[in-house]
């Protein structure tokens, strides 16, 4: 079984920061790419950023130069650091990736952690 661990949600001010961390667990062979996602009320869930195995990173335009990817895919962790937080961050943010497991291939989530920015 695997797992998907988020943690480091919170509440914070417009222009504070919060740094997310994802730890993934159980039988996995390999990740191949891990991603956050986030969902604000009333919204559907989009991507906000993607680290591959080999470093590279992607991320939403609503995020760029505010929100940074990073960690060790291959130790099956990952972080989000925000900066420069506005309330329309407020948002369940999601941990997610593409992985390879005792089952097959996987795509796996985590349960989400809340953020939310106060104006």
């Amino acid at each position: 079984q695997v797992q998907l661990v988020e943690s480091g949600g919170g509440l914070v001010q417009a222009g504070g920061s919060l740094r997310l961390s994802c730890a993934a667990s159980g039988s996995i062979y390999s990740i191949s790419a891990m991603f956050w996602y986030r969902q604000a009320p009333g919204k559907q869930r989009e991507l906000v950023a993607r680290i591959t195995s080999d470093g590279s990173t992607n991320y939403a335009d609503s995020v760029k130069g505010r929100f940074t990817i990073s960690g060790a895919v291959a130790k099956n962790t990952v972080y989000l650091q925000m900066n420069s937080l506005k309330p329309e961050d407020t948002a369940v943010y999601y941990c997610n990736a593409d992985l390879l497991s005792g089952q097959g291939f996987l795509n796996a989530w985590g349960q989400g952690t809340l953020v939310t920015v106060s104006s």
